[in-house]
């Protein structure tokens, strides 16, 4: 019979039982149910609410259980409604009237708040520590490339020159926003709903703060309502974990291009490519392939969520059992593409020569011809239209600015001299970029140091 049986006159119907029942999903938040309901068990035992033996014997058996769940002695009922009532009911056969007090002065509303809030937290603390790796990867990437110069692109065209630990810095900086972003997540959900009740409080005399503490919150949450029907903390995660996906995604796009035999830039090792069935030359990015995709997924869990949400009113409501299902999935997938993202990229080869091959063509040290101009008094504007007419002339004679012969450049001004071959090289154009942020070694030393100092490295 269902622990919440009396007013009904029959059992429930094995269809609805079914429809209604989350154990499947919720099983996995067992750890933190039993930890919430060893803090509230002591609560009452310190609070005269039950007595200090039934607090302690309620606090052993769930113990026990723990250990049991742990060690596969004890398995999930998939009759059961959900992890809550499945722990309460092992108790209750254990330790019989005893396992019965526990559930005093709680509501299964303010229990499972304080579940996925403990579950959300430890899951957050997993996604941060990969997030972190991740960052440590691409800093260790970078501090071996900061000569390796490459093609920065603007519209997926040749641009300017910049070097590949410029670049992988870049994507330090959007990790490092995401880490915040897990951070401030973390901190607003920190508030503990255990008390709430249904979600009127208790005619009892807790000690929220006790609850709180011991479940390592920062505050008791300031109101009942609130308490059971915030659902904040899972879209405002879902938000955070769609941006990293987006991070991911944005990068494994760059991975797939660079792959390409038109790109050439990276290869990645064996064991994190795939072939084809019946195209015995190909070698697949399918796990950047695979990331891509479940951003997507990712994106669907966080519109699931502001749907559901946005037209329940106060306070609980059944529908909101389908967070967990969505929030789930979410964590999942981001733990699971920084899993294998992370190897990935440790295992990458770069092509160092096909980086600079590319580099050298595009005209993409156009920009620094008309500065050198400009560094002789010409206004950037006309220095602009020149440099862009020798371009056009270049393209034309089947040459590149490099090439170009000194005649060539002083017809169009006699400012040219024989140093503008050193003015746009390659390298001379990276390490004139000095600005603080750009990519001259200088400016990518100092990101380094920034960055390092950020994640702790040493």
């Amino acid at each position: 019979m269902a622990l919440w049986a009396g007013r009904f006159s029959k059992e429930i119907d094995a269809g609805v039982n079914a429809f209604n029942s989350s154990i499947a999903f919720d099983a996995r938040m067992y750890r933190q149910d039993i930890r919430g309901s060893i803090a509230h068990a002591t609560m009452l035992g310190d609070c005269g609410i039950i007595t200090k033996e039934d607090s302690l014997q309620i606090v052993a058996g769930l113990q026990e259980i723990l250990s049991d769940i742990d060690s596969g002695k004890l398995e999930f009922d998939p009759n059961a409604e959900d992890i809550h009532m499945f722990v309460e009911a092992e108790l209750t056969k254990r330790l019989g009237d005893v396992g019965k007090r526990l559930h005093t002065s709680r509501s299964r509303n303010d229990q499972v708040a304080v579940d996925l809030r403990l579950y959300l937290r430890d899951e957050i603390a997993e996604i941060r520590k990969l997030t972190k790796k991740l960052c440590c990867v691409l800093v260790k990437t970078a501090e071996n490339h900061t000569e390796t110069v490459l093609p920065g692109y603007t519209h997926l065209q040749r641009a300017q020159p910049v070097t590949f630990a410029h670049h992988m810095l870049a994507y330090v900086q959007m990790f490092l926003r995401d880490l915040g972003r897990l951070d401030d997540t973390t901190k607003r959900m920190n508030e503990c709903p255990l008390g709430s009740g249904a979600l009127a409080g208790t005619t009892y005399h807790i000690d929220r703060q006790q609850t709180a503490a011991l479940l390592e919150f920062d505050a008791p949450m300031a109101n009942s309502l609130d308490g059971v029907s915030d659902r904040d903390y899972c879209i405002e995660l879902a938000n955070t974990l769609s941006i990293i996906m987006m991070h991911l995604s944005r990068f494994s796009e760059e991975i797939i291009l660079w792959c390409s035999w038109e790109f050439k830039f990276i290869e990645l090792d064996d064991a994190f490519a795939t072939g084809s069935s019946i195209m015995p030359q190909k070698k697949n990015p399918d796990i950047t392939e695979l990331i891509r995709g479940k951003t997507a997924r990712v994106y669907g869990d966080l519109q699931t969520l502001l749907t559901m949400m946005k037209g329940l009113p106060l306070a609980y409501n059944k529908d909101m059992q389908e967070d967990k299902e969505a929030i789930f999935d979410a964590v999942d997938n981001v733990k699971l593409c920084l899993e294998t993202f992370i190897p990935m990229l440790e295992t990458m080869h770069v092509n160092k020569e096909n980086m600079r091959a590319a580099a050298a063509k595009g005209f993409i040290n156009a920009t620094d011809c008309a500065d050198y101009l400009v560094k002789k008094g010409m206004p950037f504007r006309d220095a602009y239209k020149i440099s862009g007419t020798l371009v056009a002339q270049c393209i034309e004679k089947g040459l590149t600015l490099e090439t170009l012969p000194l005649e060539e450049y002083q017809k169009m001004t006699p400012l040219f001299a024989e140093d503008v071959y050193e003015a746009i090289s390659l390298e001379t154009c990276v390490k004139g970029r000095v600005s603080e942020g750009g990519p001259s070694p200088k400016a990518v030393k100092k990101q380094l140091e920034l960055v390092k100092a950020k994640l702790g490295m040493d």
